[in-house]
């Protein structure tokens, strides 16, 4: 298996992932947006995880990157 410089911490609905991927940002962390569903829409082609994201971060800032996607779902959760 190859050694990445990234992590994935979060996979899941397109929404939420958004919300995620705003909050890093505002936090200063860049974050990788790997959405299949619009790659296969750009390419002409058909998908079945129509909502589904997976966003990586560099592995220097996981740890943080990670608090935020747990504050981001609770925050969902109560709303």
């Amino acid at each position: 298996m190859m050694d990445s410089d990234y992590a994935k911490i979060f996979s899941g609905n397109n929404l939420l992932g958004k919300r995620i991927a705003a909050r890093l940002r505002e936090a200063g962390i860049e974050a990788v947006v790997k959405d299949e569903a619009e790659s296969a829409r750009l390419a002409g082609f058909a998908s079945a995880m129509l909502d589904q994201v997976d966003i990586y971060v560099n592995n220097d800032e996981e740890t943080k990157a990670r608090e935020i996607v747990e504050t981001v779902r609770k925050n969902t959760q109560q709303s």
